[in-house]
């Protein structure tokens, strides 16, 4: 495989540090070697507080010496695999179908669609196609979290995980921001909830799934104090802290391993699931905090 890179979406600071990370001149081996060579700049066409982003992330890419194009066309005849960093979630299907199209391997960043129906219809695609498709948030590679999923410490019992969640009226809630503490969550408990609970106030969210062995997993989204992330998971061998944000190299790490092997670290049934888990925390918040059924 080659290792030419293309990025769709300059609208998130996402597409900066990734590009940093790929064309350090001194990067790790751990990055395969996958340079960032052009990117098509458009991002979300209707979302002010992130459009403004794009000139200035235009100018960071020029300065890597990272080639501007005018379309996903343009972009898909010169690199081999593709990073789809639209801050605007709604418009990932439509973005993504292209790329699928010319089967490039894709990875889509946080949050993989705006909807469980988006989410099931771009893997549809990626299945026809044999297109290998990989979407996660940072959160899921905070360190740490490696030893908690091979059962360094026994099995997992429960979790509680936060993150902030700052809203966004074009998304349902979670996607815009909480999807980071959501992905921590099923990181640490992996599929099965079976149903949920939300309660909502202005300043945070708590939604409490039960999974179908009867374990409680939490998450708790913040829009006041500390923009912090965490958590604490309970497990056989003691509670312990779910890890901490330190920044990008684990998930692009994660990226260029998946670009090389075109094996997702990431289950397909769980990213769909956790869409699921936001749907339904949207359907509980508007029927008053009511259980519903994943």
């Amino acid at each position: 495989m080659g290792k030419r890179v293309g990025i769709i979406g300059l609208d998130t600071s996402h597409s900066v540090a990734f590009a940093q990370l790929f064309n350090e001149p001194d990067a790790p081996a751990a990055l395969g070697g996958f340079k960032v060579v052009a990117a098509f700049p458009e991002g979300s066409r209707a979302i002010t507080s992130v459009i403004k982003n794009i000139p200035a992330n235009i100018k960071k890419l020029e300065g890597l010496g990272i080639t501007m194009v005018e379309s996903i066309e343009r972009l898909l005849a010169v690199c081999d695999v593709v990073l789809l960093e639209t801050n605007d979630g709604n418009m990932h299907l439509e973005q993504a179908l292209p790329v699928i199209d010319a089967r490039k391997p894709l990875f889509i960043d946080k949050p993989l669609a705006c909807s469980a129906t988006d989410a099931e219809a771009i893997f549809a695609a990626a299945s026809r196609h044999a297109v290998p498709v990989f979407s996660s948030s940072a959160l899921r590679f905070v360190r740490g979290m490696e030893e908690i999923r091979k059962g360094n410490y026994g099995k997992v019992l429960g979790a509680e995980t936060f993150s902030p969640c700052y809203l966004e009226p074009s998304h349902p809630d979670l996607y815009w921001y909480g999807i980071h503490g959501v992905e921590m969550l099923y990181a640490i408990m992996g599929t099965g909830c079976s149903k949920l609970t939300r309660m909502h106030t202005r300043d945070t969210d708590m939604i409490m799934g039960e999974w179908a062995d009867g374990r409680l997993g939490g998450f708790r989204g913040t829009r006041s104090g500390p923009a912090d992330f965490g958590g604490t998971v309970f497990t056989e061998k003691g509670n312990i802290p779910a890890g901490k944000f330190e920044g990008y190299q684990l998930l692009v790490a994660a990226i260029a391993r998946f670009f090389e092997t075109g094996i997702s670290p990431v289950g397909q049934a769980e990213t769909i699931e956790i869409c699921r888990f936001i749907d339904a925390a949207e359907e509980s918040k508007r029927n008053g905090g009511a259980v519903v059924v994943l």
